[in-house]
């Protein structure tokens, strides 16, 4: 069973605003990022925030932990509920298809363009503990390299939405 899991708590200081809450096609990120996930995985929760359309998880161990705080919540709820992977994205990765996870192949796996999009084993939560409490560098290409994670270059990479500029290119790029 894999567990999908959005993260969503990021500061957007490139956006300017709430990013989760942006539009594209009449839609929040966020609720586009829960739709896409539920279609793929069987179960989502959206790490980092309070309220969302889906159930919510704190970062682990605290909040502003990057992504990592995200993915590690989600491998510690997954191990506990009996996933086996978790399939991670970010509220902005817009674009994940279904071929994104058949590309990803077993976990542990990683888009190499966009490493916060990757398919985690559920046993990797203590693999994380350990480098989040450590004095080394705590980046998503540590971790990856901690577990022995493929980066897999996808054929449709997803967009990475940072700047509203990203946003609006997103929009006439899928003739929204």
């Amino acid at each position: 069973m894999i567990l999908g899991a959005i993260l969503a708590g990021g500061r957007a200081t490139r956006f300017g605003s709430d990013k989760a809450l942006a539009e594209l096609a009449g839609q929040s990120l966020l609720e586009r990022a829960v739709d896409t996930m539920s279609a793929l995985c069987d179960a989502v929760v959206v790490v980092g925030r309070e309220e969302a359309p889906a159930p919510t998880l704190p970062d682990w161990p605290r909040a502003d932990m990057g992504p990592l705080g995200g993915i590690a919540a989600a491998l510690h709820h997954a191990a506990d509920a009996g996933y086996d992977a978790v399939f991670t994205c970010a509220v902005d990765s817009v674009g994940i298809g279904e071929g994104t996870l058949a590309e990803l192949g077993a976990a542990p796996a990683y888009c190499a363009d966009q490493p916060v999009i990757g398919l985690w084993p559920a046993s990797a939560s203590a693999a994380l503990d350990a480098l989040l409490e450590s004095e080394g560098r705590h980046s998503m290409r540590a971790f990856a390299e901690a577990i022995g994670a493929r980066p897999v270059t996808l054929t449709a990479p997803p967009a990475n939405i940072n700047t509203p500029e990203d946003l609006a290119a997103a929009e006439r790029r899928d003739g929204l």
